[in-house]
């Protein structure tokens, strides 16, 4: 795909992307249970948490459990689209980047579907190219 500002296509590996990642500076659901029990169990008995404000971390604590599920739908309906996108590829004439950088062309004879620890891979020419090489498709 062509820069939009240069107007040059990049040369080069290109990379796939994850369906997930891991961030270990960010706080989880378990890490918010931990603190909420922790505050309840140690808060002064003369003078114990405002229920609004209890009520109020509870609401987050929902909110966190929905963000959670819906982050999982939307890894799972994105690899759906990876694979109604890949079978769509077979017969198609491709043009992909090889390990050495160099732009290859060929017809994808078959697609092997991804999963969520593999990444899908075409075979173009008797050659497996992972989906995330391909810079180009169309017949020609």
């Amino acid at each position: 795909m062509p820069d939009a500002v240069s107007g040059t296509v990049p040369s080069g590996a290109t990379y796939t992307a994850k369906a997930s990642v891991d961030r270990g500076d960010q706080m989880g659901k378990d890490t918010f249970l931990k603190l909420l029990v922790a505050q309840m169990k140690y808060q002064d008995p003369s003078n114990p948490a405002d229920t609004n404000q209890l009520m109020a971390q509870t609401a987050t604590f929902s909110q966190v459990e929905k963000l959670e599920e819906l982050a999982k739908q939307n890894a799972s309906m994105l690899a759906l689209q990876r694979s109604s996108s890949a079978g769509a590829m077979v017969g198609q004439t491709v043009t992909y980047t090889d390990e050495s950088g160099a732009p290859k062309t060929g017809v994808v004879s078959s697609v092997r579907l991804g999963t969520d620890k593999a990444d899908a891979v075409a075979t173009v020419g008797g050659v497996a190219v992972p989906l995330g090489r391909i810079t180009d498709v169309g017949k020609r």
